[in-house]
């Protein structure tokens, strides 16, 4: 049985039909289960986001988009890491597997048969915990065609009940069991990124966030499970134009080119020094650009759309070992 897929949408119609359009080409749409959750209206909504809404509701129901499509709409605004949460816990308790989009992921044909192929594969190893869609655009010589290591995209992902069943949403509890470990460093990718994804944490717990994707991330890397990567993206992440509830411009990932296909083969589950040097080396040539926008004297809008990008790559490239 293939693995039914959960989509996420809130108030953006054109986001959600580029990818509603783009799942619909994928090989294995006319033998998948769609699941669309619809978020509802925040306390004292906007003529314009009630607009907004009822105009995403009526997008998705303008065609037949996978084999079945069932639709959950809610009266009351849940916000994105409650819906995330709960509808992920709901489906993948009743399958057992799931892949995960949200409204801004535009996928490549062959994402849903790479998802259900390594969904198959790696079903039984409990150290393979999140397959991904995504990889930044990283050099790719030397890569394979797929690779591990410890990281949670959650721009286009799937899991397993298995593995879910070790989502923490308490802040509290997973900075405690971090605290046990003495090992923030290795949370934080060793220390290169600052305490970028243990700060995320604290501002959880402080109130000054309210994200799904950390705990997530903090769950995996307490369990020390693996992530299955592949060498070229499936997905483009369409919403770094500000319309995101936490994506901001970032012109690198909006133009990044995705494959086609990706064939899954059983592969050794050890991370790959030379995924991590790619990484690093990624990160780097963000903080070049930045630095060099400072010595040609750009415009201060430019340099704040610069910083967002930095920010954005520090907090959302979740790479620790």
């Amino acid at each position: 049985m293939l693995a039914p897929i959960v989509l996420f949408v809130y108030n953006r119609p054109w986001h959600a039909k580029q990818t509603l359009e783009a799942l619909s080409k994928n090989i294995l749409a006319d033998k998948s289960i769609l699941y669309i959750y619809a978020d509802g209206p925040k306390v004292n909504p906007s003529i314009e986001d009630l607009e907004k809404i009822k105009e995403t509701r009526q997008t998705i129901r303008e065609k037949q988009w996978c084999k079945e499509v069932h639709i959950i709409e809610s009266d009351t605004n849940k916000g994105l890491a409650d819906s995330i949460v709960n509808g992920v816990t709901n489906i993948v308790n009743r399958y057992e597997k799931i892949i995960v989009l949200e409204d801004d992921i535009v996928t490549s044909k062959g994402f849903l048969k790479y998802m259900n192929d390594a969904l198959k594969l790696y079903v039984d190893e409990e150290k393979v915990m999140q397959i991904s869609g995504f990889i930044y655009p990283i050099k790719t010589k030397g890569l394979p065609e797929t690779f591990f290591y410890n990281v949670n995209s959650c721009w286009g992902w799937a899991t397993w009940q298995r593995a879910w069943k070790y989502y923490n949403g308490n802040t509290r509890e997973l900075l405690n069991n971090l605290s046990k470990q003495a090992d923030f460093n290795t949370l934080d990718f060793n220390g290169g990124q600052g305490n970028a994804f243990y700060q995320q944490l604290v501002d959880n717990l402080e109130g000054k966030l309210y994200t799904w994707a950390i705990k997530w991330h903090t769950s995996m890397y307490l369990k020390k499970g693996y992530c299955l990567h592949p060498r070229y993206s499936l997905v483009r992440n369409i919403g770094h134009d500000n319309t995101g509830e936490n994506c901001d411009v970032n012109e690198r990932l909006t133009y990044q080119l995705l494959a086609a296909q990706i064939q899954v083969r059983k592969i050794p589950i050890v991370k790959l020094d030379l995924i991590i040097q790619r990484m690093k080396e990624y990160y780097e040539s963000g903080s070049k650009e930045f630095h060099n926008s400072l010595a040609n004297g750009k415009n201060i809008n430019m340099l704040k759309k610069i910083k967002r990008k930095l920010q954005q790559i520090k907090t959302l490239l979740n790479v620790y070992f």
